[in-house]
């Protein structure tokens, strides 16, 4: 049997996970086990679905029947299932955070009925995307994903969520609207929008057209990844949702837009036409995000502004047009997911127990929380590319390219990549020295939880002087600790998941496994793609 066959059921099961949770409104057990459970499915299939294609290959499903070009075509390679796995690890852990977050409260924060069920059509929106083998599903998988997002957001219905829900929407929408727009333009130049058709038939194109379009492609998937300039609704948006949703945004959505302009490159418009503004830009992102990171005093800005710097790495290997380049991108978005999904997870637990995420609020955390302390220390470490972590190993090999390549803009990418990493690190141990080194008293306008007595073991809240102080549930601990292992797992297992990187790069510059798995074996590949892939 073809595992490949089973793709589908990536975007299915979810959907199905959806519909089950909507119709058990009244029953919050059965719900959070049937969400729980369906995602732990679909995790387990797309690990058998990596592992069918870990020493290469790559498999197309055809939905319907439908020949290609003609119809919806899902298309499972190394690249595709990796995203697959690490983006379903993470929304597995988030979603038992929050549920363990809700059991807490009281579901206060992110109301049963409506969580589970939107949190898991995201899910399958991401899916969708990821496995998409022609542009308007993967339009269709944006609009699943922002949709279920959208609603996310505005969690609890506070001013604040309102207003950086509105300005989302907006962004998201003209950004929809772009993508649709290129869309149509594709199809009236090409007529087909089945990537692996269009990487034969854009070849064909004159170049000032076939630039227009790439053009478009590109700020319409650059707003979604928040690349500069067009970052400048993450870091208001993002921070004002609940920690769940705030973590599963920041690990999730903007990679899905580093996803599509990864395929687009490669797949569509191989070569070096645009590699020189997209090293501009992968450069402006990295130095614009981690000077606004070091301007910031609360720490879910800070690590939004992060979160856009980081974008900047990947772009960077993505622009170099090479094996080296392009695996090193491919091994820091995964690396990249867990790390900063990791961070707010811990940014809601030092919320939970210190009262605030505002750095002048908080103090004297490692003697209050020594395992807080921990969990937030490891994955500020990896973000900041400290040795040996798999941060580090990215970066490494991403600095590594780009001398490779020898340009005086490579270069300057490399030194600007060395200082955004050094910034970095200045940037978490600013939070570390402030928020769990110095004393209590130090904090400059300290939270009165802070100065409170902890509450007995037995309970989660306790009165203190009217002050409540709030334990950290075990459930939401325990799905973060989680996640810190899967970001130093990403260290342990580097050599084999950078092997995978490698192959998957090669085979995506190439692009012959992708056009005949698709388009079958005598499908014609362009010369372009095969000189592109040897840069």
């Amino acid at each position: 049997m073809n595992l490949a066959s089973l793709a589908p059921l990536a975007v299915v099961l979810p959907i199905l996970g959806a519909a089950l949770t909507f119709v058990l409104i009244r029953h919050s057990r059965a719900q959070r086990a049937v969400s729980i459970g369906l995602l732990s499915l679909t995790l387990l299939l797309e690990c058998l679905l990596l592992a069918s294609v870990w020493n290469g290959g790559t498999s197309a499903v055809n939905i319907g029947g439908w020949v290609p070009p003609f119809g919806i075509v899902l298309v499972v390679d190394q690249f595709s299932s990796l995203m697959l796995v690490v983006s379903s690890a993470v929304s597995l852990a988030v979603l038992v955070y929050a549920t363990g977050q809700g059991m807490a409260d009281g579901d206060q924060d992110a109301p049963v009925s409506i969580f589970h069920p939107t949190y898991l059509i995201l899910v399958a929106g991401v899916s969708n995307a990821f496995l998409s083998g022609d542009l308007f599903n993967l339009y269709v998988g944006f609009e699943i994903l922002l949709t279920a997002s959208y609603v996310l957001m505005t969690l609890g219905g506070t001013g604040p969520r309102i207003r950086a829900g509105v300005t989302y929407v907006v962004v998201s929408v003209v950004s929809s609207v772009l993508f649709l727009i290129a869309i149509a333009m594709v199809y009236g130049a090409t007529g087909t929008i089945n990537m692996a058709d269009l990487a034969i038939k854009l070849s064909e194109l004159d170049q000032g057209t076939k630039t227009l379009l790439h053009v478009m492609l590109l700020v319409a998937f650059g707003i979604k990844a928040a690349v500069f300039p067009l970052s400048f609704w993450l870091p208001d948006s993002y921070p004002t949702a609940p920690a769940p949703v705030t973590a599963v945004f920041a690990g999730l959505l903007t990679k899905v837009g580093v996803y599509a302009m990864v395929r687009t490159e490669t797949l569509l418009f191989p070569g070096d036409s645009l590699n020189t503004p997209l090293m501009v830009v992968a450069l402006l992102t990295m130095v614009v995000g981690i000077l606004g990171a070091l301007a910031q005093s609360d720490i879910k800005r800070l690590l939004s502004f992060t979160l856009v710097s980081h974008i900047g790495y990947m772009v960077f290997g993505l622009a170099m047009s090479s094996v080296a380049g392009l695996a090193a991108a491919v091994f820091y978005v995964a690396h990249h997911i867990t790390i900063q999904t990791s961070l707010f997870l811990v940014t809601g637990l030092i919320e939970r127990r210190g009262g605030s995420s505002a750095v002048d609020r908080l103090a004297g955390l490692a003697k209050l929380s020594p395992l807080l302390a921990l969990l937030f220390f490891v994955p500020a470490m990896n973000l900041a590319g400290i040795p040996p972590f798999s941060g580090f190993l990215g970066k490494l090999g991403l600095m590594q390219a780009g001398i490779g390549l020898g340009t005086p803009l490579a270069y300057a990418l490399v030194i600007g990549g060395v200082l955004t990493s050094l910034l970095t690190l200045l940037a978490v141990a600013r939070v570390w020295n402030r928020a769990f080194w110095r004393k209590a008293e130090d904090a400059e306008h300290p939270d009165p939880v802070l100065l409170a007595p902890a509450p007995d073991a037995e309970r989660d809240t306790a009165a203190e002087g009217g002050t409540a102080v709030r334990l950290l549930p075990r459930t939401m601990v325990g799905s973060t600790l989680g996640l810190v292992v899967l970001g130093v797992a990403l260290t342990v297992f580097a050599g084999p998941l950078f092997q995978v990187a490698d192959q998957s790069a090669a085979a995506m510059l190439d692009r012959s496994a992708y056009i005949q798995a698709v388009l079958g074996d005598g499908a014609p590949v362009p010369a372009l793609a095969l000189s592109g892939g040897g840069k």
